[in-house]
């Protein structure tokens, strides 16, 4: 009876979890509340999960590079977004972005280093403008080391993911990963 009741807590508990998308940044913090925002997003997580698979298909200086691309650029789109400047279709980019990133590794594009790093700045100004706009009662300095905390872990994965695969024959499946990380993308766009 007491294991009955545990599950049913359980469960209960489980269900109420789409109820706390993001931290209350006065009750949590706002590096709390910036580091759980990405995580919370499954667009984001495709996407930063993405970045780092591709930068480690593409290898060598790539794989720190890229990512570091990402971030960067992702810090200037929100601190274009908290000084006011306005930014049209954040949203519908940051989807494209997730499809994009998809098919890029699906394709294993051969594209150089820096047109990578190029390609993934110009998502992640988006991405960092759609942070900004959701900043919220946070406080902005704090909230942005916290979604960028997020970003870097969640490159570290893809990257892992990726150079895990890359050593051990894996290459189909970073390209299947690339098509399923589209077809997300996609989903999210036109049916979630």
């Amino acid at each position: 009876m007491l294991k009955r009741v545990s599950l049913a807590v359980a469960i209960t508990a489980a269900a109420t979890l789409p109820a706390f998308a993001h931290f209350d940044p006065v009750e949590h913090g706002s590096l709390a509340a910036g580091f759980t925002h990405p995580l919370f997003g499954l667009d984001h997580i495709l996407a930063m999960i993405a970045v780092g698979l591709w930068a480690a298909m593409q290898g060598g200086r790539a794989t720190w590079l890229v990512p570091a691309a990402f971030v960067g650029t992702m810090g200037l789109g929100f601190v274009a977004s908290i000084s006011g400047m306005p930014l049209p279709l954040v949203e519908p980019v940051i989807l494209a972005s997730v499809v994009f990133l998809g098919i890029a590794i699906a394709l294993a594009l051969p594209i150089p280093t820096a047109a990578v790093a190029g390609l993934v700045g110009f998502f992640a100004f988006f991405h960092g403008h759609a942070h900004g706009g959701e900043l919220g009662v946070a406080g902005a300095w704090e909230f942005a080391a916290g979604f960028m905390t997020a970003t870097i872990a969640l490159h570290a994965i893809g990257i892992g993911a990726g150079l895990a695969l890359n050593r051990f024959g894996g290459q189909a499946i970073s390209r299947l990963a690339g098509a399923a990380t589209a077809l997300g993308g996609l989903w999210l766009a036109f049916g979630a």
